[in-house]
C-alpha cells in the first residue's frame, strides 16, 4: 500500500522483527486521532520490542500525509483506497456498506504470522495495553 504518492510500504519490508497492524476508520475522526495520538506518545514502548507501527484506513495519501503532518505521527500512514478496503477485507475488518474499516488491531511476529488480534467496538479507543502484552509474550516465545 501506498504511504506516500511515490513509495509503497509491504508487510514484507519488516520481516524479522515485530509490526503491529492499526486498522482504523478515517483521519481527522475524534477517536481514531486520539487513538494514533496515543501509540505516537508510547512510541518508545513499541520500540522496547522493535516493532513497528503501520496504521491502515481507506482514505487516501494525501488526506493520510496532511493528517499524520498535523499529528505530528512517526510512523507510517498506509492507504487501503485503491482498490478501496482491499487489504481492510483480507483481515476482516472492512464494513460494507459503510466503505470504511472497522478498527482492528493485528500483532504479526517476527516470521509474518498474526500472533494476536482484537476488533474494537464502535468508537471505543482499544488503547495499546493488548499491544504491549502480546508483543511481551512474543519476547517471551523466543
Amino acid at each position: 500500500m501506498k504511504t506516500t504518492p511515490d513509495q509503497k510500504v509491504s508487510l514484507h519490508d519488516f520481516h524479522g522483527r515485530p509490526v503491529v497492524l492499526v486498522f482504523y476508520p478515517a483521519d481527522w475522526s475524534p477517536v481514531c486521532t486520539d487513538q494514533l495520538s496515543l501509540y505516537n506518545e508510547i512510541m518508545p514502548e513499541f520500540k522496547k520490542f522493535n516493532a513497528e507501527i503501520l496504521g491502515i484506513s481507506v482514505d487516501g495519501i494525501w488526506s493520510h500525509l496532511a493528517f499524520s503532518k498535523d499529528r505530528k505521527l512517526t510512523f507510517p500512514l498506509l492507504a487501503d483506497f485503491e482498490p478501496k478496503g482491499r487489504v481492510s477485507q483480507t483481515y476482516g475488518t472492512y464494513k460494507d456498506g459503510v466503505g470504511e474499516s472497522g478498527r482492528a488491531l493485528f500483532v504479526v511476529d517476527d516470521k509474518g504470522i498474526i500472533s494476536w488480534s482484537y476488533l474494537s467496538p464502535d468508537g471505543v479507543n482499544p488503547g495499546a495495553d493488548g499491544i504491549l502484552s502480546a508483543l511481551e509474550n512474543l519476547t517471551k516465545r523466543t
